[in-house]
């Protein structure tokens, strides 16, 4: 069992790779009177053009399978749901699909090893028949429908498809109703054996723990199952063109207050810096132009463009971005010149990088108290970088001007992509 401390935090992470891969992550906090526990596999929905395990040729599953396929894992044989046994334990689980990987998850410090066990075995022993998958394609319909019932989730992923031309992530992680009515039982097999091999998975622990006898648990479960020997999983490579597909879209829908979606598609290829570094930068950009506190935001207010604040995220695929902005508008073309004049506009300074930076690692150290938040920031980091960032504290403490002022020179704003929801004339 290997040792490290996150440095910064008064964390220590514990980890081990067992015989057949599996990797177990351990961070005790025992100020804390409750235990998180993922099982997680390095698949998603972006993951469906590859090489199945002991075969030669790219194939093409339908879109949704992973997320399929995690709704299935609950159905088992002997009929016990899975989710009623941890809550009958005093525990509360769940899962969830999304692009790069799928997590099973209970919380609940009462029956740990029973829990613990049970995860392992349920999610380890899939059942899948003809006649259950079926009944499930009903039920993923009506939560696809339900979506698009909701105007700005479907303008999200039209700004997604607008945007992107070739990368997975432009597609729902559900599916869509005519591709989840294409998966069979063989392709749910297929992607299980795949993805879903212990060398593929890891299993983060947070909370009131002793991590020597967790990690034993773990070891023991293990230890009675049988894997086939593990081999690297090929997924096919994407060649994203610089343009958006798409540069404007209008919808007209049922909505009270219109609203405007803006991506700035991007490329690192030209940055020599971790991606994890200008995804750094560019998150701290945001918040310096766009945040709550900018001056920016606050004009658009005192102007009446926009009716609250403005949402940011960002969504990526190795080295290709979408920087995505989106607020309430009853202007939305005002508003997109606005952001454009902003974006080209040098008006940052080093006072207000160092006021962010302290900012950043402020919820840094927030982050260290929540035991559901840091599993997810160690997901995040072996999802990302396949090892859990030890010294996040210093690499955010080590950020400076002069490198942030590259990044951004460096960065093309010149691809936009939009869509705008307006109201439907009554």
């Amino acid at each position: 069992m290997k040792k490290q401390t996150i440095k910064n935090l008064d964390l220590e992470l514990y980890q081990e790779t067992l015989k057949n891969g599996l990797r177990v992550f351990v961070i005790p906090k025992n100020n804390v009177n409750n235990v998180y526990v993922t099982f997680s596999t390095k698949y998603g929905s972006a993951n469906n053009e590859f090489v199945p395990i002991d075969k030669k040729d790219m194939i093409e599953v339908p879109k949704g399978v992973a997320h399929f396929l995690e709704h299935k894992m609950f159905a088992q044989k002997d009929g016990v749901d899975p989710l009623t046994y941890f809550t009958m334990r005093g525990a509360s689980g769940n899962a969830n699909t999304s692009n790069f990987k799928t997590t099973y998850l209970f919380s609940g410090i009462d029956y740990l090893e029973d829990n613990l066990n049970y995860l392992l075995d349920y999610v380890q022993d899939p059942y899948f028949t003809d006649e259950n998958v079926e009944t499930e394609k009903g039920i993923i319909t009506q939560e696809i429908n339900m979506y698009k019932d909701n105007p700005y989730t479907e303008a999200f992923e039209n700004l997604l498809l607008n945007c992107f031309k070739t990368l997975p992530i432009r597609y729902n992680v559900l599916g869509s109703v005519e591709s989840i009515n294409a998966i069979t039982k063989e392709d749910l097999y297929c992607c299980y054996n795949t993805f879903y091999h212990p060398s593929n998975m890891f299993l983060v622990i947070t909370g009131n723990v002793d991590p020597m006898e967790v990690i034993n648990i773990v070891k023991t479960n293990q230890e009675k199952k049988q894997f086939p020997k593990s081999k690297k999983i090929k997924i096919k490579k994407y060649n994203e063109q610089k343009e958006v597909l798409k540069e404007n879209l209008v919808m007209k829908r049922n909505v009270s207050i219109p609203k405007l979606l803006l991506a700035f598609k991007l490329k690192f290829d030209n940055i020599p810096l971790k991606v994890r570094t200008i995804r750094f930068y560019l998150s701290m950009y945001s918040q310096m132009k766009f945040g709550n506190i900018s001056l920016f935001l606050e004009q658009l207010k005192t102007d009446k463009i926009i009716t609250s604040g403005m949402g940011v995220s960002l969504v990526s695929y190795e080295k290709d971005a979408a920087l995505i902005y989106d607020a309430e508008t009853y202007q939305p073309e005002v508003l997109k010149q606005k952001i454009l004049e902003e974006i080209k506009l040098d008006n940052l300074n080093e006072e207000d990088f160092n006021r962010k930076k302290k900012s950043f690692l402020a919820s840094i150290i927030y982050l260290s108290d929540n035991i559901f938040r840091f599993n997810e920031k160690v997901m995040s980091d072996l999802i990302d970088e396949d090892e859990v960032v030890v010294d996040m504290y210093d690499e955010i403490k080590n950020l400076n001007w002069e490198e942030f002022q590259m990044v951004i020179k460096n960065l093309s704003f010149d691809q936009v992509c939009t869509v705008t929801i307006e109201a439907n004339e009554k």
